[in-house]
């Protein structure tokens, strides 16, 4: 019988990896695309405001529809939902190759592209997170969202050496026709495996679908799970310092250095994350005190951001952004799995969805008010005759061009320390793992057994 289990867990976890292979693909193509429109659009217009429309537009759809669309991968095979959404990217992106060969792309056609794309990756996400457990064994969730982590890191490294090359040699015509191709590789893996479907119940089946009951129920389940939500708020909050200082990670290294120079923290950027990535998937994460590891390695990872602002050189950023992308790794494989442990696998496409949208809610705002903030109020201190510039900060990380933008990470990686202390500090947050029951639980013979029907009545007394 253990024999059985064991080969069942095998066969789970290689067809993970065969999908997750199918979607690193996918997403290089995606990457190639992304800095061949970032490229496109400055040399069409010579601004920085279309490039960061256009991230803008690639950002809203995922968080705005991500609630209905986890409702309709607990509805609907999610499968289906995971070859239907690449499979209309890859339709968007050969249009968007029509177009430019026959010299009709406009601009306006890539804010409409970037907003297709994210569309269409708001359904894929969640349906292909909620499969995972599925397929991966309890123990293996923490190296199996590892893993995917890794392919981000991958895709980091390496699509902007590629794109740089590509754009030169194939143009940006030859580099859609990748990207469309990349799709349909992942589309043909995900037609070779087969991924379980989680068994429902009868009267959840019978009730008449209602998207809007569906996106209040993710909220709902993870309101009544009050540690869970406030999770979710601190990582809201991580997002969102995290997002408003990085962006700027650029203009700072720009502001002593060269385009080389920021190619290279880049590199460093995604070297940190593949090699934190890659240690925890050979890991696989502490087996207990997931939540408190999870809130020490992003102290950590706060640290290294701080590192990054100290001073104009390439040195103190590639250091400090190389400790900030290792350790994030770390934080997201045991926090995915802990997820994924206690949420219910026929409702995971709803709470994750939520999830996602909650987690990731703050990111816009991030990115608007990163560059006024930068431009308008951190700059002006630490310039010559600054109000700062005079004093022990001006002292510390110097004085002229960027240095706004250094104060500004530093301040950034100090508010991570504060709020990941008092996330330390909350009962509820600290005492997920045994306050929550576990809404999967591995049999001796094999299989998960989902307690769902049980696990709100649990949940709530473990709450109060």
């Amino acid at each position: 019988m253990n024999n059985e289990k064991k080969t069942k867990e095998n066969k789970g976890m290689r067809t993970f990896l065969i999908i997750w292979l199918g979607q690193l693909t996918s997403m290089m193509g995606s990457g190639l695309i992304g800095f061949a429109l970032g490229v496109w659009i400055f040399e069409k217009t010579g601004q920085a405001t279309p490039f960061a429309l256009s991230a803008l537009f690639g950002t809203l759809p995922r968080i705005l529809l991500s609630p209905i669309a986890g409702a309709i991968s607990d509805r609907w095979n999610r499968k289906k939902i995971m070859l239907i959404s690449d499979s209309l990217a890859g339709m968007v992106e050969l249009a968007a190759a029509l177009l430019l060969f026959t010299n009709n792309l406009e601009i306006w056609m890539v804010y409409l592209i970037s907003f297709l794309g994210s569309m269409f990756a708001a359904f894929q996400q969640p349906a292909y997170s909620a499969s995972i457990v599925m397929l991966v064994p309890k123990a293996q969730l923490t190296r199996a969202n590892s893993m995917i982590q890794m392919g981000q890191a991958i895709e980091t490294i390496l699509t902007p050496v590629l794109a740089g090359v590509l754009f030169v040699t194939i143009g940006m015509g030859g580099i859609i026709v990748i990207d469309a191709v990349t799709y349909l590789a992942a589309i043909l893996v995900l037609l070779l495996v087969h991924i379980p479907q989680p068994e429902r119940k009868t009267s959840q089946d019978s009730k008449k679908f209602s998207v809007l009951k569906d996106v209040a129920f993710g909220w709902r389940y993870l309101a009544e799970r009050r540690g869970l939500l406030g999770l979710l708020l601190y990582f809201a909050s991580v997002n969102f310092f995290l997002n408003l200082s990085a962006v700027m990670l650029g203009p700072l290294v720009l502001s002593f250095g060269t385009p080389t120079s920021m190619g290279a923290a880049q590199t460093v950027m995604g070297a940190g994350m593949l090699a934190g990535s890659i240690l925890m998937s050979i890991w696989g994460g502490f087996k207990k005190h997931k939540i408190q590891s999870v809130i020490v390695f992003i102290f950590l990872a706060a640290m290294g951001f701080m590192v990054a602002g100290l001073q104009p050189s390439l040195l103190f950023v590639s250091v400090g952004i190389f400790i900030m992308t290792f350790f994030i790794p770390f934080a997201s494989g045991p926090s995915s799995a802990v997820f994924a442990e206690k949420v219910a696998p026929d409702v995971q496409g709803r709470v994750f969805a939520t999830r996602g949208m909650i987690s990731q809610s703050m990111m816009p705002l991030a990115f608007i008010l990163s560059g006024v903030l930068a431009d308008k109020v951190f700059n002006p201190l630490l310039v010559e005759g600054g109000a700062l510039a005079q004093t022990f900060v001006g002292d510390l990380i110097g004085v002229g061009p960027g240095r706004g933008i250094g104060l500004m990470i530093i301040c950034s990686g100090l508010l991570l320390l504060i709020i990941s202390g008092l996330a330390f500090a909350n009962p509820r947050i600290r005492g997920i793992e045994t306050n929550i029951p576990d809404a999967i639980i591995e049999e001796e013979e094999g299989g998960v057994f989902v307690e769902d029907g049980k696990l709100g009545e649990k949940a709530a007394a473990a709450q109060g």
